[in-house]
């Protein structure tokens, strides 16, 4: 399996991930808090992330209908819905430790349930 480079803008990590490996979890095994307090299912936007270089050009349908209905499309990512199959620059928007939480979150699946793309 050929592996992505990923670099998280803010936090000078530079990962190298398997490719189909969802972002967020991408991100989050670099050390960075990340949050995703719906457990990577397109419910909350807290694994919002801004790109750098690289977005992907496909969308999941929950990505595009959750960012439609709260009207932030265009304005940043779901990391929970974007898989790594290419080189990326990212920025996550939401850290835990900027937010009252104690925890990121419920850990996402490895695989996005019920993946639907569109463009």
């Amino acid at each position: 399996m050929p592996k992505i480079t990923i670099k998280v803008d803010g936090s000078n990590k530079v990962i190298d991930v398997d490719s189909d490996t969802r972002l967020v979890l991408a991100i989050e095994r670099a050390g960075v808090d990340v949050s995703h307090r719906c457990g990577g299912h397109a419910k909350c936007t807290t694994c919002r992330v801004k790109f750098h270089e690289g977005e992907p050009k496909k969308m999941s349908v929950a990505e595009r209908t959750k960012l439609t209905e709260t009207d932030r499309l265009g304005q940043y990512r779901l990391s929970c819905q974007i898989l790594c199959d290419h080189d990326m620059v990212v920025e996550p928007l939401k850290l835990v430790r900027n937010e009252s939480w104690d925890d990121p979150g419920k850990a996402p699946d490895e695989q996005i349930p019920d993946l639907e793309w569109t463009t």
